[in-house]
Order: C-alpha cells, then sequence, then structure tokens
C-alpha cells in the first residue's frame, strides 16, 4: 500500500487522488491517502505573505514523508519553496494543466471604475493594477468553495484555472487572463510528487506520473525563482510555453510600483537555466530588489 500526504482540501485531495490512481493504473499498486494540516490550513485569518507566503502549505506534508508516515507528498507545484528539502526529491512534475489565472463574477472590461477584485496574491494584484489602476483589491482566503462564495458584489475574485477544472467548476469562470499580460506563478497548473531521496521503490513508481515536458517547463520556470532568490518578497511569475520563458516582478502592488516583464527564446540544453537565471538578476536590478 502506497502512502499518499496531502492537505485534507477537496482540491489537494482530488490531485493526490489523480496521482494515486495513475499509479495504480501503471502499476497495479493500491494507495492509501495521509491528510495532514499545514500552517497555511491553520492560519486562515491573515493573508499569506504575511505568514511566510510560499512553503505554508507544503512543510508539514513534506515531514509526513521524512517522518516515516508516507511514502510520497503531493503538493501544487507553485507551493513548493525555490530550496529543495534535505532529504527529499520531487519524484514526478505530473502534465500540466492550464495555468492561466480566471476571474469570477466579471471581466476585466466589464467591471465598474473602482470595482472591488479579491486575491491573496500580490502578484496577481500587482499585473491587475497595471492594467485597471482604478481597481480596489481586498484579501481573499480559504478552500475553493469558500472563495467562490467571496465574490464582492459588482466585482471579481482571481483564481487559478487549474484549480476550478480539477474540481468541475469551470462553468464559473467569466474570464481566462492572458498569459502575456498575466504571468503566472512558477509552476502554476502542475503538481508535484516529492519522496525520501533513498527510497528507490518510490522513486520508481513516480516514473509512471512523471511528465517530462511538463517537468523540464517547471524546473526553467523553478531555476528563474531560485536565482531571485530565497529571501525575495517581492510579487513575481515565470511560465515556459512554446519554448519561450516569460517572465513577471515588481517591487508591490501599489499603482506606481516598478514593474518588469521580458520574454525569451529558449535554447535547448542546460543554456535554458542559464537564460532563467540571467533573465532573474534583470529582474532583481530593474525593480530594486
Amino acid at each position: 500500500m502506497i502512502r499518499i500526504a496531502t492537505r485534507s482540501s477537496a482540491q489537494a485531495r482530488t490531485q493526490a487522488e489523480v496521482v494515486g490512481n495513475g499509479i495504480r493504473a501503471a502499476t497495479g499498486r493500491e494507495f492509501e491517502l495521509i491528510f495532514v494540516e499545514t500552517l497555511g490550513d491553520k492560519r486562515r485569518d491573515v493573508p499569506l505573505h504575511t505568514i511566510g507566503g510560499q512553503g505554508v502549505f507544503v512543510k508539514e506534508v513534506q515531514n509526513a514523508v521524512l517522518d516515516g508516515l508516507a511514502d510520497l507528498a503531493v503538493h501544487s507545484a507553485k507551493d513548493l519553496p525555490s530550496v529543495a528539502t534535505p532529504g527529499l526529491i520531487v519524484g514526478a512534475w505530473c502534465e500540466r494543466r492550464d495555468p492561466r489565472d480566471v476571474l469570477v463574477g466579471a471581466t476585466i472590461d466589464s467591471l465598474a471604475p473602482g470595482a472591488t477584485v479579491a486575491t491573496g496574491s500580490v502578484r496577481r494584484q500587482s499585473q491587475l493594477g497595471a492594467v485597471r489602476p482604478d481597481l480596489h483589491f481586498t484579501d481573499l482566503r480559504g478552500n475553493i468553495t469558500t472563495r467562490l462564495e467571496k465574490v464582492p458584489t459588482g466585482g471579481a475574485i482571481v483564481m487559478a484555472a487549474a484549480a476550478l477544472q480539477v474540481l468541475g467548476l469551470t462553468d464559473r469562470i467569466a474570464e481566462f487572463l492572458d498569459l502575456e499580460r498575466f504571468v503566472p506563478m512558477v509552476g502554476q497548473g502542475c503538481v508535484a510528487v516529492e519522496c525520501r531521496k533513498d527510497d528507490d521503490e518510490a522513486r520508481a513508481l513516480l516514473t509512471s506520473v512523471d511528465h517530462p515536458s511538463t517537468r523540464r517547463a517547471v524546473e526553467v520556470e523553478r531555476a528563474f525563482l531560485a536565482e531571485v532568490g530565497a529571501g525575495c518578497t517581492a510579487p513575481l511569475g515565470a511560465h515556459v510555453a512554446n519554448g519561450e520563458l516569460s517572465v513577471f516582478m515588481a517591487s508591490g502592488a501599489h499603482v506606481d510600483a516598478r514593474r518588469f516583464a521580458a520574454r525569451r527564446v529558449l535554447p535547448f540544453g542546460d543554456a535554458a537555466f542559464d537564460i532563467a537565471r540571467e533573465l532573474a538578476r534583470e529582474a532583481v536590478r530593474a525593480v530594486g530588489q
């Protein structure tokens, strides 16, 4: 029996079940889910960036594997910190779903001047604010169902398309935000599965759900994130598609924040990672971080 550690939200549980079903279909091995409560789950009363941002949804899930309570740890790839956790390895980057952000409640153009948009992401606030500086932003926390109930009157909420796809709720989407202006978070739309580095059996099992082209794309995006630095709190995004890397970084969400956006064609081989790191250094210089 393969033990899979995951958060207990509907999205996380469904993602873990997809991983387990994929492994079972390929290997015949059965699985069980081990539910874990993370710091991000416990602290729903405050904005994510005030309690650590990246990593607040993964540490306890990772510890379940490190402590021997589970064999695999399943995460939304965008939640993984840029620095690898000692003793663990990402054995699978699962095939990416739609990486775009979406609006629920209204489209950008249909929002009235001064309308309220709810999102817990400073990156999303910064990108939307650059297009519509008149908008008012408020924080948004909770599971998918809870967030869908919090659409402001006359306003909208911002979510990841993949989260709604996982739960079959794409009918709630008012608009898909284009990837050129709204570069998503690193790894958005992908599920990452970790195991212990010394667990050869788990690593072998995970090859059945690893998606090579997604792995390549996300690892290049994460090279950008790693070069920016683990201590950076600036809003940023990076996305690889069609042989190109698009990146975004800003000094904040306010209207007059410094913003950097760029796109580069990626060469084959390891040189793609050099491009990602070069763009990260350009971004840091441009926004003054």
